[in-house]
């Protein structure tokens, strides 16, 4: 019967270290993916002439994963047409899908700022508001990477480690 234990007891450690390691490697992904996703955005609106709810949905339709959640999310709260400003609207898709993102709270300050700025002014301000997210984003993402770097293979070993360690106290 310790012996069972023992298994689950490191098996469920070392997938918490796998799993603590594994959000370090998304974050930089999610990043880029946002990136990319904002870089779409600054098209349909600079060049496409798109109105910003239905730039948000063409922008859902080609993001990943919670990156498109989340501006189809901003395009579904505009669309819907019921008095509340592009701000709110965009606050309230961060607040509901930043929870699911690998995120961190730097990244998403970016993202409210954006936010509170979008669909106020013409497209040339739009679209400096956008790059300097984007040169923001960069930096976030440069020091995501340099997290991984740190710590996706300490917490692998540590899951691991911890695990031995709890099976040996247990014995």
């Amino acid at each position: 019967m310790k012996l069972i234990g023992a298994c689950i007891l490191l098996f469920s450690a070392t997938m918490l270290g796998f799993h603590t390691a594994t959000r370090y490697a998304k974050r930089p992904q999610q990043i880029r993916e946002l990136g990319i996703a904002l870089q779409l955005l600054e098209t349909e609106i600079c060049y496409g002439a798109t109105a910003l709810p239905l730039a948000l949905d063409y922008v859902s339709k080609r993001a990943r994963g919670e990156v498109g959640r989340l501006f189809q999310q901003a395009a579904q709260r505009l669309l819907a047409e019921d008095g509340r400003s592009t701000a709110e609207c965009w606050e309230q898709a961060v607040e509901q899908v930043w929870s699911s993102m690998t995120m961190k709270k730097a990244e998403k300050e970016i993202m409210l700022h954006l936010g509170s700025v979008l669909g106020k002014s013409e497209k040339e301000d739009q679209r400096k508001h956008i790059r300097l997210t984007l040169m923001n984003l960069q930096q976030e993402e440069m020091v995501a990477r340099d997290e991984q770097q740190k710590y996706e293979k300490m917490c692998r070993s540590l899951g691991i480690l911890g695990g031995i360690l709890a099976v040996i106290l247990m014995y």
